[in-house]
């Protein structure tokens, strides 16, 4: 009887972690493929609220991917963003120490804020940039 309890445990343990599995070998999209599931999801959340215009917009929205995006075309216009943000991030760097040349408190915590703001931008772009 002892034995049983050991065997069934382990068959039960089996059967609970086999969707687990599953569920971690699917491969994560990236590219192109990805901004494609994002535009569908996206129809899918319309059609589900009804909203007829909007589905539309991502349906047409859906079909320019299909057509014209290719992984290294959406990997170039990333790129691209990554080098805007990082222009836009030395700008305020400068906007900051022209302000805190001048001295004036609340122009310097106005671009603090701005330079933080495109900071976070700098870094949202280069996450996109890995997917």
């Amino acid at each position: 009887m002892k034995f049983l309890s050991p065997l069934a445990l382990l068959t039960l343990c089996g059967v609970m972690a086999a969707p687990l599995m599953a569920a971690e070998e699917a491969p994560e999209l990236t590219g192109c493929a990805a901004k494609k599931q994002g535009i569908v999801n996206q129809i899918e959340q319309a059609q589900s609220r009804g909203n007829a215009e909007q589905q539309a917009g991502l349906e047409k929205a859906l079909s320019e991917v299909t057509a014209n995006c290719t992984d290294a075309s959406l990997k170039k216009e990333r790129e691209n963003k990554v080098l805007e943000a990082k222009h836009e991030v030395s700008k305020r760097q400068a906007d900051l120490e022209k302000a805190m040349k001048n001295g004036d408190p609340e122009k310097i915590d106005k671009r603090k804020d701005k330079l933080a703001e495109s900071r976070k931008q700098l870094q949202e772009a280069v996450d996109e940039l890995d997917k």
